[in-house]
């Protein structure tokens, strides 16, 4: 029966869907490792030290956008060019990428280092001046392993413009377990430490997918496998024309995702980081199913709006907003028990909020829903409506928020970002529209 409903879909179809079933066993035990590392870090930590770990993470994954969009350009120019089976082409772009991006990171990080001389981190995160050269050292050797991770995990952009997802995450899913491994270490044979925590959660991962880079670029990869010869940086104006659309795009994404720690941090202190960032950890997690079922389809779009296969497009489409609506319903349920089973979870250490998790919840259905036209979007690269709305939000969230949060209190933190999303849903089913009836003209076209 299972092998008569593959015989019976498009090839892409297949890929899609046994990618999909290989994603689900992964992003479970991906899944597994964060709700298992929450409650290791937290009796490592204490909830101060704890709040300030994952504020400063936040920090230095604002650095992700100085690859200029190289990442997300590359995986749309790459599923072009091995969609027309021109190899040569795609060894170009991943060769050029991964050098461009070698140079970004050592010129940043060099720039950081003196910078770091002069930044106070106890201000910046609000806590006691006695951390003050702790979290200046956590911060140079954490920074470090970042841009190493940023570079590194490339290799998972390159699974995903071939429409191997699975294979991408677990490439990931191996720096998770080593990290895993580092912080059970810890919690045995050593006490409460930010900088031990901060290198063991940031360079074991980034060096398990390096060495794993150079074996799959030997075996699996073979005939991607980047040279420096092959480097031709005229290359990077193609992958950035389409690149800079989404940098512009992730730096909204930065915006709403990672500030709202360092405001929640700021106006009610670090420990107050640590209930939000739980409860929308225990909220999200039912989202991720979703997100797998989606990840496939990026780069199965690309391929299939160069080939005009717009009836596909249509019936994925469908599909995708069908399982919203179990979403929406599975969300709900998640709400109502999420005190017992965070308990369970972290035990008394957290008092959740149950205001600030409805918010949460209403947030992350219509992110869901926006997903879906988002990778339709961002498969065909009619990102610019994208672009503006981003540039335009990103320069009023953090106001909002703090206005929110200033009328609101905490429960206030997610108001900007619940705007934003239903703005831009309705915004996105426009173009969706517009598009695949034929009917996209001007800004709605690009």
């Amino acid at each position: 029966m299972f092998n008569n409903v593959f015989t019976n879909t498009s090839n892409r179809s297949v890929k899609a869907y046994k990618n999909i079933i290989g994603l689900f066993t992964l992003k479970g035990i991906n899944v597994a490792i964060g709700f298992v590392i929450v409650p290791l870090t937290l009796n490592y930590l204490d909830p101060t030290r704890y709040g300030i770990w994952i504020t400063i993470s936040a920090i230095f994954n604002w650095f992700s956008l100085f690859d200029i969009g190289l990442g997300s350009g590359l995986r749309n120019r790459l599923a072009e060019a091995l969609a027309k089976n021109d190899i040569q082409k795609a060894r170009i772009y991943i060769s050029t990428t991964y050098v461009s991006l070698i140079v970004i990171f050592i010129v940043i990080f060099v720039l950081f280092l003196i910078a770091n001389v002069f930044i106070d981190w106890t201000v910046v995160l609000n806590t006691s001046k006695e951390l003050k050269n702790e979290l200046r050292l956590l911060a140079s050797l954490v920074f470090f392993f970042f841009c190493m991770r940023f570079i590194t995990q490339l290799i998972t952009v390159i699974a995903l413009a071939k429409q191997e997802p699975a294979f991408s995450q677990m490439l990931d899913v191996s720096g998770r377990i080593v990290s895993l491994i580092g912080i059970y270490l810890l919690t045995i044979y050593t006490s409460g430490n930010l900088l031990r925590l901060g290198i063991t959660l940031t360079a074991l991962p980034a060096v398990t997918v390096f060495f794993l880079s150079i074996f799959v670029f030997n075996s699996r990869y073979k005939e991607l496998k980047p040279a420096l010869s092959l480097v031709r940086f005229k290359e990077l104006r193609y992958i950035l024309n389409l690149g800079v659309k989404f940098f512009i795009i992730q730096i909204a994404g930065i915006v709403f995702y990672q500030t709202n720690n360092i405001i929640i941090a700021q106006f009610f202190g670090p420990a107050e980081v640590t209930p939000y960032v739980i409860t929308y950890q225990y909220l999200s997690s039912i989202t991720i199913g979703f997100s797998i079922i989606l990840t496939p389809y990026w780069s199965a779009f690309t391929e299939a709006y160069a080939k005009k296969d717009f009836i596909w497009i249509k019936k994925e489409i469908k599909k995708l907003k069908y399982l919203w609506i179990a979403l929406l319903l599975a969300m709900v349920i998640t709400l109502l028990f999420s005190r017992y089973f965070i308990g369970l979870w972290v035990g008394k250490k957290v008092v959740i909020n149950m205001y600030l998790a409805l918010a949460i919840t209403l947030y992350l259905i219509l992110t869901a829903y926006n997903s879906i036209n988002c990778s339709f979007l961002n498969g065909t690269g009619k990102i610019k409506i994208q672009l503006y709305i981003a540039l335009a939000f990103s320069l009023i969230h953090i106001p909002l928020a703090i206005y929110f949060c200033h009328k609101f209190g905490l429960n206030g933190i997610m108001f900007s970002a619940i705007i934003n999303t239903l703005v831009t849903l309705v915004v996105y089913e426009i173009q969706y529209r517009r598009i695949i009836s034929n009917r996209a003209v001007g800004i709605w076209n690009v």
